[in-house]
């Protein structure tokens, strides 16, 4: 079954659509790194993913050594390098948290990845479990003009695959930077309606376990039961119901009714 998929293959003719201008604010930089590398995007997009999960909270040496898979002293020299360059604040035992300038770069490459995701799962028909990783491996590489013409080519989409909100080239905030945590499926009680709306777990292994069950994004269903013993939850979608580890169901952004 499709695994995801928001929609169909846009039509060749559709890459005429007009391109709106890049914002001044997303297009500036900080003159110390004229052109960011790829481990200073990695960087500043790990602390604005930290930060934005814990509403605004300082991201800590630990979390974004565990993020990136290397050693605290690796991040504390390179959060150096961050705070002088201004993209970043750290203060010893407190954290990091980004400046404008930072956070309008992470930004940036938080937009280009969501948008090829969703252009690699809809004009060459991959699935929502292997798109991650090839926009992450493309995302330092294209320009803001070519980012552009994909958003425009794919109708300017608010959303990835994963549900995750695509940032616009004239703003500076994710859509839901400003609003509440997100409801789960595990907080959901029973008799409640939901629809499956974002994926928090984007690991290839979790968004298979996802198709293979039918918990892909826009699936409605209601609880039945929650908790229903030994960790696990109780849902209906359709016909079919489904024992779902609360765990699992934890990673489930839904909208009820």
């Amino acid at each position: 079954m499709d695994s995801g998929r928001t929609g169909g293959n846009p039509r060749s003719g559709s890459a005429a659509m007009p391109v709106r201008p890049l914002s001044p604010l997303l297009l500036s930089q900080p003159r110390e790194i004229p052109v960011p590398s790829l481990t200073v995007e990695n960087y500043v997009k790990t602390i604005h993913q930290i930060t934005s999960a814990q509403q605004g909270g300082a991201a800590t040496t630990g979390q974004i050594a565990s993020a990136l898979d290397v050693s605290p002293g690796t991040v504390t020299s390179m959060l150096k390098t961050l705070d002088a360059a201004r993209l970043a604040t750290h203060r010893p035992y407190e954290g990091v948290s980004l400046t404008q300038s930072g956070r309008l770069l992470a930004l940036r490459v938080i937009r280009r990845h969501r948008l090829l995701e969703l252009f690699l799962l809809r004009t060459l028909d991959m699935n929502w479990d292997e798109v991650h990783d090839e926009a992450e491996h493309m995302e330092h590489a294209v320009s803001d003009l070519l980012v552009d013409r994909i958003d425009a080519y794919l109708g300017h989409p608010r959303v990835d695959p994963h549900g995750d909100p695509i940032p616009r080239a004239d703003d500076d905030a994710v859509a839901d930077d400003d609003l509440p945590p997100p409801r789960s499926l595990a907080d959901c009680p029973a008799g409640s309606r939901f629809r499956i709306t974002r994926v928090l777990d984007q690991s290839a292994g979790f968004l298979r376990y996802l198709t293979d069950s039918g918990l892909v994004l826009g699936t409605e269903g209601e609880v039945e039961r929650n908790p229903d013993g030994a960790a696990l939850m109780r849902v209906r979608l359709g016909r079919r119901a489904l024992a779902l580890a609360i765990e699992a169901a934890g990673k489930l952004v839904v909208a009820e009714g």
